[in-house]
C-alpha cells in the first residue's frame, strides 16, 4: 500500500504498478520529507499514525515511560510453584526413583535432543556477530538520544562481576585436569604433552565465546525490547512480534516466562550446591574434621539461605552490591595469588599458547556430536551438553542484569562488550589456575597420584590440593571459602529478585514474601540434586540441568526470529532504507532529467513526480510498523502522547462496568 496520499485528480501509478489513489482512500497516510514550515502540521487530521507520528521518527520508548500495572501473575507463579514444590517433595520421599527418572530422562534428551544445544552453542556467536556488524550494529538499546547509563570502564567492571562465580573456584583446576587425564575422545593421548594446551582450550570452549553469546542474546534481546520497545523486562516480551497486537499476556506468553523462571530456579542451585559442596569440603581442610561429604554440605545451604533470606527481608541492596565488589576485588586477588606465586614463567608461556590452540581446535570442537559413538556420546553429555544446557539455564538471569547495565549503548558496543570482555577475563582465570594444576602434576603429579583419572581428587576438593602446593595455602583457603560464602548469598539473592519479577508481570520492586519464597525453593532443589547425586553429586545436578534447560533451549532459537522480526522495523532501520530509496530514485530523477548537471532537493512528489516517490510502494501505516509505538493505560486504552515534550496529553475516560451494565438493562457480574 502506498505511504503517502495524492492531492492530484488524476494520479500517476505507482512503481509497482498499482494506481496511486487506489488504497489511499481508506487509509491517507503523509509522505515526510519537506522543509515548507507548517507542511507536517497541516496534515495531522488526515494522518492515522499514532500520536501524529511517522514510525521513522519514532525515538523509541522505555519501559520507564510506559503505564504498566504491575502484580503477581497467579497462572505463572502458582503452577512453577506447584512443579518445582512437587519436584522437591518427590526428591526428598523418593529420592531413588528422581535418580531413575532424572537418568531416563537425560539419556532420552541428549540421544535426541542433544543437537539443540550444541546448535545453539553454534550459531549464537555467528548470528550475534553477524547483528553487530551489519546495519542493525547502530540501533541504540533506548532512546535516540540516551547516553550509556554507566562508563565503559564501569560497565566492563560488572561485565566482568557478572562472569565469575562459584563454577571458576570449582571447576578451575577440576576441569583442565580432567581433559589433561582424559582427553576428549579421538583427540590425544592422556597425560602427554600435547594434552596440555588441548585441555585448557577445551575449557575455554565451555567458559569463552560460546557461552557468552548465550547470555549475550537473552541480554540484548531483553534491553531492546525493554528500552528501546517499551515493554516490560519478561521473557514473554520478546515474542511479542509473534503475538496478535503484540499482546503477551496470553497462555503461551505465560507458558514462556514459567519455563523461564523454572530454567533459572534449576540453574542457580546447581550453583548454589557445588558452593555449599566445595564449602564443606574447604571447612574440613581448615579444621582437619573427618569428611561428612553430602551432610555438611545440606548444613551449609540450610545457613546460608538463612543469610540470604535475612538479606532480602531487610532489603539491604546496598550491602549485597558491597559484597559483590568485594567478591570481585578478592577474585583478582586470588587470579594473581595463583599467578605471582605459581609457576609465572610457566603460565606467561601457557596463555598466549591456550589461547591460539582454542581458535584453532574451535571447530573440531564443535563440531563434536552425538553420532560420534558412545565414548563421545558420554564426554558430552558429562560435558560440553551439560555447559551449554547450565549456560541456557542462566541465561534470564544474567541476561536481564546484563540488560540493565547496558541501556543506551549501541547493539555493537553491546555484543562486543558482552561476548569479550567477561569471556577473556573467565578464560584467563581458568588458564591460570588449570595451567598451575597441569604443572604441578607434570612435575611430580602431585594432584593425581597414579597418573589416570582414577586417582583425580573430588571436584569440590581439587581446589584446595592445587593450593595446597602454594605458600600460604592455609590462609587462603580460608579467603576461598569466604568468597564461596559470599557468592553463594549474593546469586540466591539476585536470582531470587529475577525470579520473583518475572512472577509478577516484570515488577521491578517485587514483593519481598515472593523473593523469599523462590530463594527457598532454590535452596530446596540444590538439596534435592545433591541428594540424587549421591556420592557423585556433580551426577545430579548434571541429570537435572540439562532436562529442565531443553525447553527454555528451544524457546531461545525461536527468539532469535523474534528479536530479528523487531530489528527489522526498528526506527532507524527504517530511516536507513529511506535514505536509500530517496538517494537512489533522486539520483535516477536526477539523471534521467538533466544528465549529469542537477542537485539534490526534498519536495513532496505529486502528479506526474509521483514514480519517484521516496517510499510508494511502503505501507508505513501498517500495523507491524506503528502499534507497538501506540502509547496505553495500565489496561491497554490508548492514550494521547506526545512526543516533542514526552508527556502524556490525555487519559481515557474512567468508566463503571456494573453502570454500562445497568444502562443495557443486564445485571452486573459478581
Amino acid at each position: 500500500m502506498p505511504a503517502g496520499h495524492n492531492d492530484d485528480a488524476h494520479p500517476a501509478p505507482s512503481p509497482d504498478g498499482t494506481p496511486a489513489g487506489a488504497e489511499q482512500a481508506s487509509t491517507p497516510h503523509i509522505r515526510w520529507g519537506t522543509y515548507r514550515p507548517g507542511f507536517a502540521r497541516s496534515f495531522l487530521d488526515e494522518i492515522n499514525y499514532p500520536h501524529n507520528i511517522h514510525p521513522a521518527l519514532v525515538p523509541g520508548i522505555t519501559v520507564d515511560d510506559q503505564k504498566n500495572r504491575y502484580g503477581v501473575d497467579r497462572f505463572v507463579s502458582g503452577v512453577a510453584g506447584a512443579l518445582i514444590l512437587g519436584f522437591i517433595l518427590w526428591g526428598v520421599l523418593s529420592t531413588q526413583t528422581l535418580t531413575t527418572a532424572s537418568s531416563a530422562a537425560l539419556t532420552w534428551t541428549m540421544g535426541n535432543l542433544g543437537w539443540a544445544f550444541s546448535t545453539l552453542a553454534i550459531i549464537l556467536p555467528v548470528y550475534l556477530l553477524y547483528l553487530a556488524l551489519s546495519k542493525y550494529g547502530r540501533i541504540p538499546l533506548g532512546l535516540d538520544e540516551d547516553k550509556p547509563t554507566y562508563s565503559t570502564a564501569s560497565w566492563a567492571a560488572m561485565l566482568f562481576a557478572a562472569g565469575i562465580g562459584i563454577g571458576i573456584i570449582f571447576f578451575g583446576p577440576f576441569e583442565p585436569m580432567t581433559y589433561f587425564l582424559s582427553p576428549r575422545p579421538g583427540s590425544v593421548d592422556p597425560a602427554t604433552q600435547e594434552a596440555v594446551k588441548l585441555a585448557s582450550a577445551q575449557a575455554a570452549l565451555h567458559w569463552g565465546l560460546n557461552a557468552w553469546a548465550i547470555y549475550a542474546l537473552v541480554g540484548l534481546a531483553i534491553a531492546y525490547t525493554s528500552y528501546r520497545r517499551g515493554r516490560v523486562p519478561l521473557m514473554s516480551s520478546v515474542f511479542a512480534p509473534f503475538f496478535r497486537d503484540g499482546k503477551t499476556d496470553t497462555w503461551a506468553g505465560r507458558v514462556i516466562d514459567m519455563l523461564a523462571i523454572i530454567a533459572t530456579l534449576f540453574g542457580t542451585a546447581a550453583a548454589l550446591g557445588i558452593g555449599a559442596l566445595q564449602i564443606g569440603r574447604g571447612v574440613e581442610v581448615v579444621t582437619g574434621w573427618g569428611e561428612a561429604g553430602n551432610a555438611v554440605a545440606l548444613i551449609i545451604i540450610a545457613v546460608l539461605t538463612a543469610g540470604f533470606i535475612a538479606s532480602a527481608v531487610s532489603g539491604v541492596a546496598r550491602g549485597i552490591r558491597m559484597l559483590s565488589n568485594i567478591n570481585m576485588v578478592l577474585a583478582i586477588f586470588l587470579a594473581l595469588f595463583f599467578f605471582v606465586l605459581g609457576p609465572t614463567a610457566f603460565l606467561l608461556n601457557f596463555i598466549p599458547s591456550v589461547v591460539v590452540t582454542y581458535f584453532a581446535e574451535l571447530p573440531t570442537m564443535l563440531s563434536a556430536s552425538m553420532a560420534d559413538g558412545p565414548e563421545m556420546e558420554a564426554f558430552l553429555s558429562a560435558w560440553t551438553n551439560f555447559y551449554w544446557a547450565w549456560w541456557v539455564s542462566w541465561a534470564p538471569f544474567v541476561g536481564i542484569f546484563v540488560a540493565k547495565i547496558s541501556r543506551g549503548r549501541t547493539i555493537r558496543q553491546f555484543i562486543f562488550g558482552v561476548l569479550f570482555i567477561p569471556s577473556t577475563i573467565v578464560v584467563l582465570a581458568f588458564t591460570i589456575v588449570g595451567g598451575t594444576a597441569i604443572r604441578a602434576q607434570l612435575e611430580n603429579q602431585t594432584i593425581a597420584p597414579d597418573g589416570t583419572i582414577d586417582s583425580l581428587p573430588a571436584p569440590e576438593e581439587i581446589f584446595f590440593v592445587v593450593l595446597d602446593t602454594l605458600p600460604g595455602a592455609g590462609i587462603m583457603a580460608i579467603l576461598v571459602i569466604l568468597m564461596l560464602a559470599i557468592f553463594f548469598i549474593t546469586t540466591a539473592d539476585s536470582a531470587s529478585v529475577v525470579t520473583s519479577q518475572m512472577s509478577q508481570r516484570g515488577d521491578p520492586e517485587p514483593r519481598k514474601l515472593i523473593t523469599v519464597f523462590w530463594g527457598l525453593c532454590m535452596a530446596g532443589i540444590a538439596v534435592v540434586m545433591l541428594l540424587v547425586g549421591g556420592e557423585s553429586a556433580l551426577t545430579g545436578l548434571q541429570n537435572l540441568i540439562t532436562v529442565t534447560a531443553l525447553p527454555f533451549t528451544l524457546i531461545m532459537f525461536a527468539m532469535v526470529f523474534a528479536l530479528h522480526k523487531d530489528l527489522r522495523s526498528d526506527p532507524l532501520i527504517l530511516r536507513g532504507q529511506y535514505t536509500r530509496w530517496a538517494l537512489d530514485k533522486a539520483v535516477r530523477h536526477g539523471i534521467d532529467d538533466y544528465g549529469d548537471d542537477f542537485m539534490l532537493g526534498v519536495q513532496r512528489a505529486s502528479g506526474a513526480n509521483q514514480k519517484w516517490a521516496t517510499a510508494a510502494h511502503f505501507d508505513s501505516a501498517a500495523p507491524e510498523y506503528t502499534q507497538w509505538y501506540q502509547r496505553t493505560d495500565e489496561d491497554g486504552n490508548p492514550l494521547d502522547y506526545d512526543y516533542e515534550t514526552g508527556t502524556y496529553t490525555g487519559e481515557i475516560p474512567q468508566v463503571d462496568p456494573d453502570q454500562l451494565t445497568r444502562e443495557s438493562g443486564a445485571e452486573p457480574n459478581r
